[in-house]
């Protein structure tokens, strides 16, 4: 992990790393940090990316160990994630496949798990 950094520079950073390992999976970044709108009781979502005909909207953690991570989803923000994801692929007319997925930075480890949410 980065130290004597705030816990905003920590996630540019853990998100930075996660759109280059989708990259290096062969993803297509097509969004980073996607908001719905203000006052919409959205959430961000940290990545949209594309493989073949799927969409993968990507939460990106980073914490000291995986279990912190999952800890950090709650249910509350699963939910808000999902109307986000839904209001985007409304907006985008999208009807092939979509998923969750969940990538943990844990100092310089990465750890991806495909339809996590």
């Amino acid at each position: 992990m980065l130290f004597n950094k705030t816990s905003y520079t920590v996630g540019l950073y853990s998100e930075f790393l996660a759109r280059m390992y989708l990259r290096f999976h062969g993803y297509k970044i097509l969004k980073s940090r996607y908001i719905t709108g203000k006052n919409t009781n959205r959430a961000e979502i940290d990545i949209i990316a594309r493989h073949k005909d799927t969409i993968v909207f990507v939460e990106v953690k980073a914490r000291k160990n995986t279990s912190a991570a999952w800890d950090a989803i709650t249910p509350k923000q699963s939910l808000r994630l999902r109307r986000a994801a839904e209001t985007y692929l409304i907006k985008k007319q999208w009807t092939g496949n979509a998923r969750f997925d969940v990538i943990i930075v844990c100092g310089h480890k990465i750890y991806w798990s495909k339809n996590a949410i």
